[in-house]
């Protein structure tokens, strides 16, 4: 199927450069399973036939009870035939709905595997057009309406069948009084249609907002949860707004549903008695007729479902032809939008292999958008691009997939043991691996989350490492490490001694101590290169390269690098690297006694709980609860009413037919006439209002319901702690908001009335026959049984089935959020087949519990289907024993009546069963309510709170540790051992340390997200612990380690509250040195950034921070490495802005590179939680202690330190 859009995609691309292929996908679909298609139609064909058999010997049976001389033989003959005619009609129905649905969940799948297939070749043009959220829901939603109309696509057909052979029917019984009803019928019909067609229409988009709630770091290091609860309430307000409207125009909708048989028989009935006095109503001509109402009125409520979905899927179709048609990466050149990236560059890189190029440059100059164009995935305008051999890609944010962390660095290699403890051991991961719980196979978390950032890059570099490629891309991979960290990787990986030492490595860097080891320097400037030529050359030549290096490297920093006495040190630091703070979670601190132990830490992820047995009657009170006690109460008497008066009026019918015996040869009373059909009229008319009351009532709480139980899930997620983040991944999330929330909107209120509908029904019924014949509440007994058992046994089966199905799910949608956002690594590496493969087997674990389902469920129609059958032979078997004493008229209302218990019987089961797994969504989504919050107390203190009623806190920003000790989690070990310090007003600190030394748990302390296990924090004299979290939150500032933006515009990511004037953002761009590319966007400051800052570089992201920072004005400061993704010059002007702008607050900055902090009043120097050194730059030097050390890798001299 893809291949076909693919094949016209580029057809027509070709042509018109705007429009995709269209009209493709349903013919392919056809095509592809024609055969199948074809079987379901004549099986289909043949039960409409057979439906209509029933009235007729209804009707022979009727006859044969008015006449007492016919022998009971033929009476007998006609009940065993009625059974046998249903039994026959049972099988036909259920072949032909089990070949359905299989065709559904077939056509679901090739869409899914379709749409993956082409997010692997999109350019990337395409997959900036759509966000992830927009994918993903091509293959949750998109496919499933495919699926849902394939196994309801003959009723578009069928449908009209049935209807034209009742009319046939009704035609021979009332003659053309047949056309009266049958008028009112087209009347009702495409009103009925439209109504739902208008209601179906009135859907809503929910995933993209849901997963903007989801970068929840961000929104609490800088307190922005209310800022997007709002956001996240309005589409929501606006969704609850359709959604009345929908469920009022659904009420309407059932109203004529319910009616349109009534009304029908009325009208019939009345015309015919009322066109002349001969007609007179007899009870064959009434209970057949009503037989064949009851038949017509399947087709008449499922026409109208079926154009409205068939209408939905269209738009589908154009979504998905929109996809799959659009253009894809081309083998030779690659759509992209001219105005990002590379001008125009022209030289030749070197051919010869094992040689490595260094490509500088300031931020924004291409120096990513190179490393695209060799990838292949940028927009050539000239030129070409030869590759000779394989490549290896190492990007600038390290993309780590959700699997161990043996299987992030083999990337599908087969595992050889030496080579991998080789790559280990050069990519220094082996003092982090000691700390693990399961070694390498300790599993990381979604994105990595449990790694810091400079671990994800050396595992990074480890899978570029240990995959055996011809050329390197190095993306800056030495910018999220410490220095003395990157020095280790430069000789033992990238260097001209490292593991690579043979291959082609291509390197974009800002670390200006590694150019004298490359072969080669590429210079970029705006987009263009501006020098090309050995580091030696490139000094000599005094161009801008050798200005650049004089202005930001001593001379003397070049040397340290070859600085023989460095390496005894250097191998000591490596050794010592102790990676307290590992993961976030820090599952791991503790050295693994025993095997259990280990494997109990390797899981960081752990599976999907999922509730098993019954779903318990509290959830049901739960959701009844959230609804409101009095619209269930009195929705469900309006019901029970609405029963009562069907039970009357097949009653009165019954008595109305006993008057032709009465007045047998006699004038009919016209009095008697009007009595008859005004009553008959009435009862019918009262059904319907009552109904309408109910299905009111019960549409106002289920929004009352949706509205409380959303509003409960969003303030829970936003206010859970960063550990719940950690451990979930987003997709479950994702699922409660997307799947769970649509459930509780749409299909509980649905199913819900149903059942209470399906249930009066099969009551009312059961008490006409034992109304009719007393002596059927005999049979009555067994069969509720045997019902009884069926259904429990069929409910628990469906509704784990229906579960496993939702666990199933997630994994399909997170595998393929991963894929794409780490396409540009997949496509590098050459693995899409290896993720085609892998996305295959997560859809077939989904399949296993899908198609057990669709089995199940036919298992059930079948066993349900012949207990409804029963029911009639039995009402009919009663008639002839007792036809002395019974008279004909309750005969036809008996039989009449036991025809149509078959569907409703069915129908009630499975509503009850369909209710039962939809409340699974509410168990579901209570769950994530009763998550535990980040803290008891109020988020809000400091306007109650009688010291903090100044709105100014903290007016000095002074720091004070008290012996403060802290772990991520109880039961784990510390991360920070007793940390006492003191910070005076506007001082500026460095911490630096080993990478896990436990600097960003420092962060993580003092803006609680993470709570203190000993001591305390004060701030100006005041324990942080009192003061509401949001309150201490928004009143400090970071700018941190990855930059993250939300797909909106450039002025919502930097003020999400709009609390600033386009003036103060202007001012806070021109400090952040980015007035000139903002100014330079056509749409300025409305500038669309898409989903998690893509169109973006990585250092113009960390600017935009820094922006953010500047608005917030507050009095302490954090840097969370702020300034590692950016070029040298860049950095120079941020710290120029930061002892500027800030000079009046206390900062604090987590630096890897040293020279960063070489002009704060004192440095920390972190190990192993616990502060090892805490002075003056200058002292510390003196002092020959880690500070030095590290000094001394970074090649920073005493002098230089004096001259700050």
């Amino acid at each position: 199927m893809e291949k076909k859009g693919r094949k016209e995609g580029k057809k027509k691309t070709k042509e018109e450069k705007e429009d995709y292929p269209n009209s493709w996908l349903f013919s392919t679909i056809y095509k592809t399973l024609k055969k199948d298609f074809t079987k379901s139609a004549l099986l289909k064909v043949l039960q409409d036939i057979l439906i209509f058999v029933s009235p007729q010997i209804l009707k022979l049976m009727i006859s044969f009870t008015q006449d007492k001389s016919r022998p009971d033989w033929e009476g007998y003959m006609y009940a065993v035939l009625l059974l046998l005619v249903a039994i026959l009609q049972s099988l036909l129905l259920q072949q032909y709905f089990h070949l359905c649905f299989v065709l559904g969940v077939q056509v679901r799948t090739a869409i899914m595997t379709a749409v993956y297939k082409k997010a692997l070749v999109m350019s990337n043009d395409n997959r900036k057009e759509s966000s992830v959220g927009e994918t993903v829901n091509l293959m949750s939603a998109d496919a499933q309406r495919f699926n849902d109309l394939t196994s309801f696509i003959h009723l578009l057909w069928s449908c009209p069948l049935q209807i034209i052979l009742s009319i046939a029917f009704l035609w021979m019984e009332l003659g053309p009084s047949a056309l009266a009803g049958l008028a009112a019928m087209v009347i009702l019909v495409p009103l009925n249609a439209l109504l739902a067609t208008k209601a179906r229409s009135l859907g809503v988009s929910r995933i993209r907002i849901a997963v903007i709630a989801l970068e929840s770091n961000i929104l609490k290091l800088y307190a922005w949860e209310p800022s997007f609860q709002t956001q996240i309430g309005s589409v929501r307000d606006k969704e609850l707004e359709l959604m009345k409207k929908s469920a009022y125009l659904t009420c309407v909708s059932y109203l004529l549903f319910t009616f349109a048989p009534v009304l029908v028989s009325i009208v019939s009935f009345a015309v015919f008695v009322g066109v002349s006095s001969e007609n007179i109503l007899t009870p064959e001509i009434a209970f057949t007729s009503i037989s064949i109402f009851n038949l017509i009125r399947f087709p008449l409520s499922m026409l109208p479902l079926t154009c409205s979905l068939s209408l939905q899927t269209v738009v589908s179709k154009d979504r998905l032809e929109k996809f799959l048609g659009s253009e894809e990466l081309e083998s030779d050149s690659v759509q992209h939008d001219p105005s990002f990236g590379m001008l125009n560059i022209s030289f030749q890189f070197c051919s010869s292999p094992g040689r490595l190029v260094a490509v500088v440059g300031a931020v924004g100059s291409g120096k990513s958008s190179l490393m695209s164009a060799l990838l292949g995935e940028m927009h050539r305008t000239k030129g070409f691009i030869n590759i000779q051999g394989s490549l290896a890609f190492v990007p600038q944010q390290a993309w780590i997939q959700n699997a161990t962390l043996r299987d992030n660095i083999l990337f599908g290699s087969p595992h050889e043991d030496k080579k991998l403890q080789e790559v280990i051991e050069a990519c220094a991961l082996i003092p982090d691996l000691e700390l693990l719980p399961g070694g390498d196979l300790t599993e990381i978390g979604e994105k990595g989350v449990n790694l810091s950032g400079g671990q994800k890059q050396r595992i990074s570099l480890a899978r570029a490492a240990y995959n055996q490629a011809d050329i390197y891309l190095l993306d800056d991979p030495l910018s999220a490490v410490d220095s003395h960290v990157g020095k280790h990787l430069f000789d033992k990986v990238i260097g001209p001694k490292g593991l690579l030492k043979d291959k082609t490595r291509i390197l974009v860097t800002h670390g200006l101590s590694f150019l004298p080891y490359a072969d080669e320097i590429v210079v970029l400037l705006d987009g263009e290169v501006s020098e090309v030529g050995s580091y030696q050359s490139l000094r000599a030549s005094r161009g801008a390269f050798s200005e650049f290096l004089d202005t930001y490297a001593g001379e003397q920093r070049k040397s340290t690098l070859s600085d023989s006495g460095n390496d005894a040190l250097l191998s000591h630091c490596i050794t010592d690297i102790s990676c307290t703070s590992f993961c976030t979670l820090s599952s791991c601190v503790k050295k693994p006694e025993a095997v259990d132990q280990t494997k109990d830490g390797q899981r960081l992820i752990e599976k999907e709980t999922m509730e098993t047995g019954r779903v318990k009657f509290s959830v049901y009170l739960k959701y009844l609860r959230a609804m409101g006690w009095s619209y269930f109460v009195l929705a469900s008497m309006s019901l029970i009413s609405s029963t009562a008066a069907s039970v009357g009026q097949s009653v009165w019918l019954s008595d109305w037919t006993n008057d032709a015996v009465v007045y047998y040869n006699m004038t009919y009373p016209p009095g008697k006439v009007n009595t008859r059909v005004a009553v008959y009229g009435v009862l019918g008319l009262s059904q319907g209002i009552f109904v309408f009351i109910a299905s009111l009532l019960l549409a106002k709480g289920a929004v009352a319901a949706s509205t409380s139980l959303h509003s409960r899930l969003l303030h829970s997620i936003l206010r859970a702690p960063m550990l719940f983040f950690d451990t979930t991944p987003i997709g479950r999330v994702v699922n409660r908001f997307a799947k769970d929330i649509y459930t509780i909107d749409e299909a509980i209120p649905q199913s819900f009335r149903s059942w209470l509908v399906c249930l009066l029904s099969v009551l009312g019924i059961l008490f006409v026959i034992s109304f009719a014949t007393p002596v059927f509440v005999i049979v009555i007994i067994p069969l509720a049984v045997l019902y009884y058992f069926v259904q429990v046994f069929y409910i628990g089966m469906s509704r784990q089935l229906r579960r496993l199905d939702s666990v199933t799910r997630s994994p399909i949608f997170s595998h393929f959020g991963e894929t794409v956002s780490g396409l540009s690594v997949i496509r590098a590496y050459g693995h899409q087949e290896r993720f085609l493969k892998h996305n295959e087997i997560v859809m077939d674990e989904n399949l296993k519990s899908i198609y057990p389902w669709i089995v199940s469920n036919r298992w059930l129609a079948i066993r349900l289907e012949f207990l409804g059958n029963l029911v009639v032979f039995f009402a009919a078997l009663f008639a002839v024993i007792a036809r002395e004493t019974m008279d004909s008229g309750l005969v036809g209302l008996s039989i009449s009546n036991a025809l149509s218990i078959t569907q409703v019987l069915n129908w009630l089961v499975r509503m009850n069963s369909e209710l039962e797994t939809n409340v699974v969504a509410v168990e579901r989504v209570d769950e994530y309510t009763g998550i535990e919050k980040e803290t008891s107390e109020s988020w809000l203190t400091l306007t109650t709170a009688p010291p903090l009623h100044n709105l100014c806190w903290p007016e000095e920003g002074r720091l004070e540790f008290e012996d403060y000790k802290v772990r991520y989690r109880p039961g784990l070990d510390l991360v920070l051992h007793g940390i006492t310090c003191n910070i005076k007003s506007t001082e500026k600190i460095g911490i630096v340390g080993r990478t896990g030394a436990g600097k960003s748990s420092l962060t993580n302390c003092l803006f609680r997200i993470i709570e203190s296990a000993a001591g305390r924090i004060l701030i100006d004299g005041i324990d942080i612990s009192t003061i509401g979290l949001h309150d201490l939150r928004r009143r400090l500032t970071i700018i941190p380690q990855d930059p993250v933006l939300f797909s909106g515009t450039l002025r919502m990511n930097l003020d999400p509250f709009d609390t600033f004037s386009d003036e103060d953002i202007w001012r806070a761009l021109e400090l952040s040195h980015l007035t000139d590319f903002v100014a330079g966007l056509q749409e300025k400051l409305q500038y669309a950034v898409t989903e998690g800052g893509e169109n973006l570089s990585v250092g113009q992201r960390q600017l935009l921070c820094l922006a953010r920072a500047l608005l917030r004005k507050s009095r302490i400061l954090f840097l969370d490495e702020a300034t590692a993704a950016v070029d040298l010059e860049t950095d120079s002007l941020i710290q120029n802005t930061i002892r500027k702008e800030f000079s009046h607050c206390t900062v604090l900055t987590i630096a890897h590179r040293l020279h960063s902090i070489l002009d704060c009043s004192r440095v920390m120097v972190l190990d192993a939680g616990k502060i090892v050194e805490f002075d003056s730059p200058s002292n510390l030097f003196e002092k020959r202690g880690q500070f030095y050390a590290m000094a001394k890798d970074a090649g920073i001299t005493g002098e230089e330190i004096t001259a700050l």
